[in-house]
């Protein structure tokens, strides 16, 4: 395996690159973003977590769903909108509550492909979509969702808690198939029981509750490396990780793995110790888990093999997103 080629392909992936614009975005809400109070996590983790004075907190998140999945597969949009905002409420540790979207489009075909995707997801997960807002008009058609959710505050999972001397640990569901419209989409809840599904989705509320991971994401568009980079980014550390400890599917080009969404998939940190209680979480909703490497102080995120070492982000210059722990 050429690691140099590999590092460039990570660093040029679109899922990557797309996250630059953020730190701008960022900024611009500087003067504002603590001034309101009951914010506990803002921008730079997968949900805002907001204060309500009790135990629990609100979960709260936004996606919106990629142009040229839209148009490749509307029905895969609507149900991928569905999958990836019940993610980021799962991967705090939360308990999803409900949905509103935001629909655009003068196509009455591609909306109710859509909204059709958006119904068998929310028959996938049981979260329901309670509101939103439709543009009928518009020459383009776009769809974006928002989700609360709920979870215990002494529960929480952040991505900016990771510290030096904690394991990497990767999960994923290996039972899934390349997604329909795109090479970096890994389906792994289409196909499979809502019971089933409903039990893997919720397996980072008793990796919470159990108080084992130190840090942890849901791995999204940058994929597993690039999804550990902005953990690694947003906790101020760096990391180091065995590309051979990585678990991948049969069939599946490695490169190519580590770039998927894999729709049930997480990377989180922890204490040497609380490691295979982790990955013993992980296996008992049939989730596959491993170590793959250690966080340390270097501000750099290293992969290597048997024969080579490479540095895939160094934080002293490099930005995935900007955002780093204050």
């Amino acid at each position: 395996m050429d690691l140099d080629k590999l590092v460039r392909s990570i660093r040029d992936f679109e899922g990557v690159t797309r996250k630059k614009p953020i730190a701008d975005i960022v900024k611009m809400f500087e003067t504002v973003r603590s001034e309101y109070g009951g914010t506990i996590v803002d921008f730079g983790d997968d949900a805002a977590v907001i204060d309500i004075d009790s135990d629990d907190v609100i979960l709260f998140a936004a996606d919106g769903i990629w142009g040229k999945l839209l148009r490749a597969s509307p029905w895969w949009a609507g149900y991928s909108s569905v999958v990836v905002n019940i993610n980021d409420i799962s991967a705090m540790g939360g308990r999803p509550l409900a949905m509103v979207n935001v629909i655009s489009s003068n196509n009455k075909g591609a909306c109710k492909e859509m909204l059709q995707g958006i119904t068998d997801g929310i028959k996938k997960f049981g979260v329901p979509m309670v509101g939103g807002h439709m543009h009928p008009d518009t020459p383009y058609s776009s769809l974006s969702v928002a989700i609360i959710g709920i979870a215990k505050k002494d529960c929480l999972i952040k991505s900016d808690t990771a510290s030096p001397d904690d394991v990497v640990i990767v999960a994923y569901d290996m039972d899934g198939k390349i997604g329909p419209n795109s090479p970096y989409s890994w389906d792994t809840t289409s196909f499979k029981d809502s019971k089933l599904v409903r039990e893997r989705f919720l397996v980072m509320q008793t990796i919470g509750e159990q108080k084992v991971a130190t840090a942890g994401k849901d791995i999204s568009n940058p994929g597993t490396i690039g999804t550990l980079g902005m953990l690694c980014e947003t906790s101020n550390v760096g990391a180091s990780v065995d590309l051979t400890k990585i678990p991948v599917p049969d069939g599946v080009d490695f490169g190519q793995w580590l770039k998927v969404y894999p729709a049930t998939g997480y990377v989180i940190t922890a204490k040497p110790d609380d490691a295979a209680e982790c990955i013993r979480i992980y296996e008992d909703v049939g989730i596959t888990a491993a170590v793959v490497g250690e966080i340390n102080d270097s501000l750099k995120l290293d992969i290597y093999n048997k024969n080579d070492r490479a540095t895939v982000f160094d934080f002293e210059t490099d930005d995935i997103t900007g955002i780093t722990a204050e």
